[in-house]
């Protein structure tokens, strides 16, 4: 209320102004003009306090009216705003001031002319066509100026990526931050370079866990915690993903991904089995927990005897199935009567794949 009287006061006192002003046209055509008669006196105090008088009241009743037209263009003018890209509006602001510049250079072609009014009209004239020009064809061309500057930088990027020998990014996927060892991975010091967590990777963990399946609710949490850690940890930053252009129309998480570590030139961390065959076709690098872990386990090798217990039946008629403390899943070629029981198996051949590994044997 206070700022809508301070306004409407401001606008009564611009009013004033103008009447001043209007009194100061009519001096001058008075005076100008030889048939009329000249305003001197008691005439021109009163001309001039009647045009101050009528300036102030006419902008002090449209004041209102004036506020409301002017409210509502700048929110018309802000919405159109919001929907302009912003690497148009900056192409656009850059043009019209690009433009500006050479209306400048030109008006410099007449500037000796006598004729003032002239000199007017052709400067207001240029500036107002050499500004569309500028805005016109640098909008127009927005999307080629941006394309060949994020070319520009890709190719400074690759260069200096060249001379430095820098690591290339790592892009974590969903499945690496819910399975949670790559927190202890990046412990040890063996991941090098920038570690990029998408934006979309954590749009995905929150729909995780917020599932009504209470498995995969209890997995968007553990993921939702694993990466809290590798923030606190580590200084990991979200990296937000609204600017690369070619992943908008991209709907698939996965798919996504691999896009974004083709643009990035860098390696997805991962342990999701399909993913690692995709990325292999699509020629993105990939780090895979479960290689890693699998290159890790101890050898073994045919003919090495060990000592454990069956828990169950396998697939096949006859087989049973052991596990050792690392996971690793032992078949036992007619072990199936040996259930529940310890017992020393040979081994007689082991199958690894990037899945895992599979260890067959035979009892003694």
């Amino acid at each position: 209320m206070v700022g809508k009287r301070i306004y409407r006061a401001i606008f009564t006192v611009l009013g004033i102004l103008c009447g001043i002003g209007v009194f100061y046209i009519i001096s001058f055509i008075f005076s100008a003009v030889p048939q009329l008669p000249r305003i001197v006196g008691i005439a021109s105090s009163v001309i001039f306090g009647v045009c101050a008088l009528a300036g102030g009241i006419i902008f002090f009743l449209i004041a209102p009216a004036v506020s409301r037209a002017f409210e509502k263009m700048t929110q018309e003018l802000d919405q159109s705003l919001r929907k302009v890209p912003v690497h148009v509006f900056v192409c656009g602001t850059v043009g019209l001031l690009l433009g500006l510049l050479v209306a400048f250079l030109i008006s410099q072609l007449w500037s000796s002319l006598e004729i003032v009014l002239l000199k007017i009209i052709l400067s207001v004239a240029v500036y107002i066509l050499m500004g569309y020009l500028g805005v016109a064809i640098s909008v127009k061309r927005a999307d080629e100026l941006t394309a060949g500057f994020k070319n520009l930088n890709e190719g400074r990027y690759r260069s200096s990526r060249a001379k430095s020998k820098a690591p290339a990014p790592k892009i974590l996927d969903t499945s690496v931050i819910i399975d949670g060892r790559i927190a202890d991975i990046m412990k040890t010091g063996f991941i090098e370079g920038q570690i990029v967590i998408p934006e979309f990777v954590l749009v995905e963990l929150r729909h995780i866990a917020d599932s009504s399946d209470s498995l995969k609710r209890n997995r968007g949490r553990r993921g939702l915690d694993i990466l809290n850690k590798i923030q606190e940890q580590y200084g990991v930053e979200i990296y937000n993903t609204e600017h690369e252009k070619s992943l908008k129309d991209i709907d698939e998480v996965d798919v996504k991904l691999l896009e974004l570590a083709s643009v990035m030139h860098g390696k997805v961390v991962t342990n999701d089995y399909n993913l690692n065959k995709v990325a292999g076709i699509k020629g993105v690098e990939v780090m895979n927990i479960n290689e890693l872990a699998n290159a890790l386990k101890p050898v073994v090798l045919p003919g090495e005897e060990m000592t454990l217990t069956p828990i169950k039946a396998g697939k096949e008629e006859g087989q049973a199935l052991a596990y050792l403390d690392d996971g690793t899943m032992i078949v036992i070629e007619d072990g199936w009567h040996y259930i529940g029981m310890e017992i020393t198996v040979s081994v007689t051949s082991v199958l690894q794949t990037s899945a895992g590994r599979m260890i067959f044997a035979r009892k003694d």
